[in-house]
């Protein structure tokens, strides 16, 4: 067999693993949907909402599975971040639901916590377990970054800040566009502590803005406050992403070029800026 063929293979055997672990993962979350839409008297459109958002997310996530290879296996700590992607599925059905009250605020508030102590689970698991992946560290980013969009969509709903906190959720979508416009945006960062602080943050700080006991002053602080670290978080990436492209183009080397030497350009920048930390 040739090494096309081969990996031909291995993607056929994946994408099965994947679509099962999708579909052992939508029946829980449609009668989920059913019961949480019966006990708080939301109409359909709650179970459709929930549905359409986890089937778009897998859509998305299935397209991405390429990058999992050579692992022929999804792995539990993908089918971890299929979960909280179920979950995240069922907090965005109550967008734009009229039937806002305390006790929906609290089952969101449950909801959404669950969601993120999830999230320290798979990464170790898929580690644990030898399937660990780009694929696997995209999926988990795409799923923060979706619980941060519609945590935000449910802090403006609750009247617990202004339309600006919906900034907190769109800014990972907008970084993505204007990606297309400047590939340079679209190189790969390498991981940081600063990055998953903030993120971790603004997630913590939208479920306490939810909280029906907090009051819109401090949620609105709070809102604010994680706002802010975000934004300064993004604005350091294209910084760095910035100079990465700046070093490539004084080689003469195409910005949006994953080559060596641009690499080593990236690991110039990193010197120095380390240097002026210290």
């Amino acid at each position: 067999m040739t090494p096309a063929a081969d990996c031909s293979s291995a993607l056929q055997v994946l994408r099965r693993d994947a679509l099962r672990a999708a579909f052992w993962t939508a029946l829980p979350l449609i009668a989920a949907a059913a019961a949480i839409a019966l006990a708080f008297r939301f109409d359909r459109r709650f179970v459709a909402e929930a549905i359409t958002v986890f089937a778009l997310a897998s859509f998305f996530m299935l397209r991405q599975l390429p990058s999992h290879l050579p692992h022929r296996r999804f792995g539990i700590g993908n089918r971890v971040t299929l979960g909280r992607l179920a979950l995240i599925a069922l907090l965005a059905g109550g967008v734009g639901n009229a039937q806002w009250s305390d006790a929906v605020a609290w089952s969101a508030v449950v909801l959404a916590s669950v969601t993120a102590l999830l999230d320290a689970a798979d990464g170790p698991l898929a580690r644990g377990d030898g399937l660990a992946s780009d694929f696997g560290a995209r999926f988990d980013m795409e799923s923060d970054a979706l619980l941060i969009l519609v945590l935000s969509a449910l802090v403006w709903q609750a009247d617990k800040a202004g339309a600006w906190v919906l900034a907190a959720g769109l800014m990972r979508y907008a970084f993505v566009g204007a990606a297309a416009l400047w590939p340079w945006l679209a190189r790969p960062l390498a991981p940081s502590l600063r990055r998953k602080t903030v993120c971790v943050l603004q997630i913590v700080g939208l479920i306490v803005c939810l909280m029906p006991t907090v009051a819109p002053w401090l949620s609105q602080a709070i809102a604010a406050l994680t706002l802010a670290a975000l934004t300064a978080s993004f604005a350091a990436d294209v910084l760095r992403l910035a100079r990465v492209a700046g070093a490539a183009r004084a080689r003469g080397i195409d910005p949006a070029s994953p080559t060596e030497t641009t690499t080593r350009a990236v690991d110039r920048v990193r010197s120095r800026s380390q240097a002026r930390t210290l």
